[in-house]
């Protein structure tokens, strides 16, 4: 496995397990937090799949937008990587800089332009690479299975979860997960950050609470949103907050609408804020414009509507603004991931919070079941207050005493935040890790079996019709033969029992046996021998 390829440590690391699994499953889904570099492993991975593939591999990459399928090219270019080999030097880079044995066999696409123009394709791909894989359940990816069953697939996304109860293991194997926010902060490749929220009794903490209608995502309705939050009072307090917490910064606004995106724009010009509105409409040069201008920092302040949520690398963001409320994790890690890469000039990033999105969600460096929601057992949308209240993310906050009068509270600043990661209880930590390697279940699509794993290193290859329960390093299986029993981490044996209908783990060491006929009988598993002894 090539190493001089420029990557991180962890990015190396996600590399070997990701080659790994692919050993074992022909689609893996990666997830690796906003800012930690996911665009810079899949062309590594990318690079190394075409040099170990031999001659004629094809590999498609497909985005969701344009803006993140030239983002992409520029990426992979870096690597050698491209169309074809540039000897007019019009990209800053000459023919012999291209590898010429790689030229035409990386393609990038967005899935707008593949849908329509996959009849003129010529060839079949070998890899598919989908950005941002939390938008694979979209019938337009789908199709990419139907069409290339043989092709490898591999998903980059920071967030696997989705509003409704869908998993994604129709369409990818398994997942690889990578340190979490809070480690990456603690590691120094995040950027820490303060946390500032309008208070729960607010009148604009009221008026997010009283927004009732659904759009057809599941999310809060645009058009109500617009309608309760639109209006200049509210700006007004916004650009109060932009005011009193990040005078002088360069930021991100999410504003809920096109109208209240420019509205906000204006507001802050006005006032001395130099803001521009992005949105769909906006066109794409233009738009391209006016993200330079920010980069740059001509532009103090890009407000804009779901646009910069994914995908948009601008490392010097120095506060990130929520005036948008959602019901999606996934759109709220996304978009307080936009300020929190790192950079040279950067301390720390400023969230500011109008909309109260923490207390429905945590702070973003709360530890999050990426696993459950991947497999679709937990809902990628709110959870409750009570839960978001535990561990780091709330109960660490801090509440400016003497001023509950005003809008908004410091519910955690960077230096705390950093002494909170480097201080946890060690005994939370175990118990973190313990949950993390309970032994687990999955399923191989194409043998139609099951396996063992604990994370996301296999114990035991697919091998059992069903995988009943499991509980610690126990395993409650029905055996290719039809036989159920309980086999240890490694597939050994512990005891074998006639075949029954469902075997599950109960509290006091008690298996409780299921059979045919429905009734049920239990084993204390305190008094059993090894099967395999017998």
């Amino acid at each position: 496995m090539a190493r001089n390829d420029g990557l991180r440590d962890y990015q190396q690391e996600m590399k070997l397990r990701l080659f790994e699994e692919w050993e074992l499953h022909r689609s893996v889904m990666v997830q690796m937090p906003t800012g930690t570099g996911k665009t810079h492993l899949l062309a590594a991975v990318v690079k190394e799949f075409l040099c170990g593939g031999g001659v004629g591999m094809r590999v498609w990459i497909v985005a969701h937008r344009r803006e993140l399928v030239e983002q992409i090219e520029e990426t992979v270019a870096r690597y050698g990587m491209g169309k074809e080999p540039d000897k007019s030097a019009k990209n800053g880079r000459t023919g012999k800089d291209s590898m010429p044995e790689e030229s035409g066999r990386v393609r990038v696409f967005s899935i707008q332009w593949l849908s329509r123009n996959r009849k003129i394709m010529d060839g079949q791909p070998d890899l598919i690479v989908i950005d941002e894989a939390h938008h694979a359940l979209a019938e337009t990816y789908r199709e990419l299975w139907k069409r290339y069953p043989e092709a490898r697939k591999l998903g980059m996304t920071a967030t696997p979860c989705r509003l409704n109860r869908k998993g994604f293991t129709d369409l990818f194997d398994t997942l690889i997960t990578s340190w979490s926010i809070a480690e990456f902060i603690g590691k120094g490749w995040l950027s820490s950050f303060d946390y500032v929220s309008i208070r729960a009794n607010s009148r604009e903490q009221r008026l997010v609470d009283s927004l009732k209608k659904r759009g057809a995502d599941g999310d809060y309705q645009v058009k109500e949103m617009n309608a309760v939050l639109n209006r200049e009072t509210g700006i007004r307090q916004l650009y109060e907050s932009v005011r009193r917490y990040a005078a002088g910064k360069k930021g991100i606004v999410y504003a809920v609408s096109i109208a209240h995106a420019r509205q906000i724009a204006a507001y802050y010009s006005l006032h001395g804020v130099e803001s521009v509105a992005i949105d769909s409409r906006t066109p794409a040069l233009e738009r391209k414009e006016l993200v330079e201008d920010f980069r740059r920092g001509k532009i103090s302040v890009l407000v804009n509507v779901d646009i910069f949520s994914e995908g948009f690398d601008c490392p010097d963001v120095e506060f990130v603004q929520l005036a948008r409320p959602t019901l999606s994790l996934a759109k709220y890690l996304q978009q307080v991931g936009r300020g929190l890469r790192k950079s040279d000039n950067k301390e720390s990033c400023v969230l500011i919070d109008n909309v109260g999105l923490h207390r429905i969600f945590g702070l973003p460096v709360r530890e999050w079941d990426w696993e459950a929601m991947f497999e679709g057992r937990i809902l990628g949308d709110t959870f409750s207050r009570k839960r978001a209240e535990n561990g780091l993310s709330v109960a660490c906050s801090l509440l400016e005493e003497g001023r509950r009068e005003e809008e908004w509270e410091m519910v955690m600043t960077h230096g705390q935040l950093l002494d909170a990661i480097r201080n946890r209880n060690l005994s939370d930590q175990e118990e973190g890790r313990n949950a993390l390697s309970v032994l687990k279940a999955f399923h191989d699509r194409c043998s139609g079996l099951w396996g063992l794993r604990r994370r996301n290193r296999v114990t035991v290859m697919p091998r059992y019709k069903e995988v009943f329960d499991t509980c610690a390093d126990r395993a409650a299986v029905c055996l290719e033969d039809g036989r159920t029993g309980v086999v240890d981490d490694n597939g050994k044996p512990k005891i074998i029992i006639d075949r029954c209908r469902r075997l599950r783990f109960l509290k006091g060491e008690l298996l409780a046996v299921t059979g045919n006929d429905g009734t049920d009988a239990y084993i204390c598993l305190l008094y059993t021998s090894d099967a395999a002894d017998e």
